[in-house]
């Protein structure tokens, strides 16, 4: 089959790689109709995520059509089309009985590698390092989804790929961020970046009750799907964010802020070349200027939302204005699983169609072009869907 494959950092490929096997009875092999370059996979293009590997197969945001099945699959046929979520779980254990199923004890067999840098290991995760299992990933024509029957979530007649692709990943990841807010009636939500994964957060924010979201990007269309989202917006190069929050909320902050653009931040000023700096010489792993920008806008007893994926270590976090403003901070992989029924309710009644932030769609052939187009934001590129098997 054909896949997109890591050939290094700043370097993907399609290659001719084996076709996936049932090698558990518990597993599923699906055909993939739709796939899609998230921004996570960045970190992977950009070298960021340790311990890949030249031909591991990307991509954890994928569907398709069940075609082959294991033994011990009893939920799942053959001939049903399904979405699969990002994390992997195995629906047993202590986190996964809690609904925590990112946090799955038993489908990382690759533990022991997360937990020499995070002290314990969150679940497998498709495509993205052999750290988080090694698992071959969806940008590609088929993929072995172990756990089928856990993970696997069937969808109904009568909707689109493009409208249930997404709770894979970033509609759920979006929703949890905005969960985690805990937004009450009256509330003002700031989100620092305004990518896929804040695009839904926006709606998301709004579809729990919040009164106000403010979104902070310098991209123009990416600001402008913002806007259209229902969202005030604010360019960081055109204003101080910071000032400009405090007086768009009567000096008080904002009741919940959210940090949606993770390791590679970009800062301004002295700020910006400091972080760079130090992870050129890997003095720091991650650039967090708009965690540190978040901390300190957010009121006094608010709440810190983190969906922006870190990897591994921080400098210059306001530890100060995080304790003495009694913030309380929540973030995490998201629980897709958790998510899948209800977020596929709001697609069925109408609330969302989650196809709004598709911007590119191009057949898998052309994935390096995606990444290059997506990575430096050209063509007003916000999501790119791969379609394997659609001609070049």
């Amino acid at each position: 089959m054909k896949a997109v494959c890591w050939q290094g950092a700043n370097k993907v490929g399609v290659e001719t790689v084996p076709d996936p096997k049932i090698i558990n009875p518990r597993d599923a092999v699906i055909r993939i109709t739709s796939t899609a370059i998230c921004g996570s996979d960045l970190h992977l293009y950009d070298g960021f995520i340790p311990t890949m590997e030249h031909g591991d197969i990307l991509g954890h945001e994928f569907m398709g059509e069940v075609v082959e099945v294991g033994s011990e699959v009893k939920r799942i046929k053959v001939g049903d089309r399904v979405v699969n979520p990002f994390p992997i779980a195995c629906g047993h254990c202590f986190f996964c009985k809690q609904t925590l199923t990112s946090l799955c004890d038993n489908t990382n067999p690759n533990a022991f590698m997360a937990e020499a840098l995070m002290g314990y290991s969150p679940s497998g995760i498709f495509g993205y390092s052999h750290m988080l299992g090694g698992y071959a990933g969806g940008q590609a024509e088929y993929a072995r989804v172990p756990h089928a029957d856990v993970g696997l979530c069937k969808i109904p007649n009568g909707l689109t790929d493009e409208q249930v692709l997404f709770l894979s990943d970033i509609f759920p990841t979006g929703y949890m961020a905005a969960e985690n807010c805990d937004i009450q009636p009256g509330h003002v939500v700031a989100i620092w970046g305004c990518g896929p994964v804040a695009q839904f957060a926006i709606r998301s924010a709004f579809l729990l009750g919040a009164e106000r979201v403010i979104a902070i990007d310098r991209v123009p269309e990416r600001l402008q799907m913002a806007k259209d989202g229902g969202a005030e917006v604010l360019d960081f190069e055109q204003v101080d964010v910071g000032e400009a929050l405090k007086e768009m909320t009567g000096g008080r902050g904002p009741d919940a802020v959210m940090d949606a653009v993770g390791m590679e931040a970009h800062g301004m000023g002295l700020e910006g070349l400091y972080d760079k700096a130090k992870q050129a010489v890997r003095l720091e792993t991650d650039r967090p200027p708009a965690l540190r920008q978040a901390i300190l806008a957010c009121r006094k007893g608010g709440t810190v939302s983190v969906p922006g994926v870190y990897g591994g270590f921080v400098d210059k976090i306001p530890m100060g204005a995080f304790m003495n403003k009694a913030l309380t901070m929540k973030t995490g992989q998201t629980h897709v699983h958790r998510y899948f029924t209800p977020l596929l309710v709001h697609i069925q009644k109408g609330d969302i169609d989650p196809s709004f932030v598709i911007t590119h769609r191009l057949p898998l052939e052309q994935a390096p072009h995606g990444y290059e187009i997506f990575k430096h934001k050209k063509d007003n590129c916000i999501k790119i869907v791969l379609k394997p098997g659609q001609a070049a």
